[in-house]
């Protein structure tokens, strides 16, 4: 994964906000390497992150997929008929066509670093500006790694790689590895 934001899709309105979101959806931008995850891949994940089965409780929270041509399209359907066979159950999640994306508010953003402020102010003195914070690999798989996502093994290969001093890097190793259950089996 090169970069997650989140922010609001699949609405008309114009300048969708938190606090007035108007027809949109709350909604999770994914930039990613296709030479290292595929598509096909993505969808496997966010089929397991979720109950496809469950309705969305409202416009704003709706799970849905925002196809942005006719091949993400037909895949994202094709995964959910696959998913249906599969569990035996109706699949409530939307296929849609994707028609725009807002960026959220800057407090929305890498929700779980912004949950640790001393891992938040490392990556912020790299990133002073929060656009760039906002866009950062590092802050990106930094987020999902507190979000449980990735193995140990991928960690102790990237970890070097996020500008951390020494004493975060060991105090990320050690909150994953002991208030964790685990990682989640997912590539990040």
């Amino acid at each position: 994964m090169v970069r997650t934001r989140v922010g609001y899709s699949g609405g008309s309105s114009q300048g969708p906000t938190y606090r007035s979101i108007g027809d949109h959806s709350e909604a999770v931008q994914i930039d990613y390497d296709p030479s290292v995850i595929s598509y096909k891949e993505l969808l496997a994940i966010f089929w397991e992150s979720h109950d496809p089965a469950e309705r969305s409780w409202s416009q704003q929270y709706r799970v849905a997929i925002f196809c942005h041509d006719e091949a993400q399209k037909r895949l994202a359907l094709e995964s959910r008929d696959g998913e249906a066979a599969k569990r035996k159950e109706t699949i409530r999640t939307e296929v849609l066509p994707f028609t725009g994306f807002t960026l959220a508010e800057d407090y929305h953003q890498k929700y779980r670093i912004q949950q640790y402020s001393g891992f938040a102010g490392e990556l912020k003195a790299f990133y002073p500006e929060m656009k760039d914070f906002v866009n950062s690999t590092a802050a990106a798989r930094l987020n999902g790694f507190l979000g449980g996502y990735g193995s140990p093994e991928l960690l102790k290969k990237e970890i070097d790689s996020y500008g951390l001093s020494e004493e975060a890097r060991k105090r990320l190793v050690g909150l994953l590895s002991s208030a964790r259950s685990g990682f989640k089996s997912c590539p990040l």
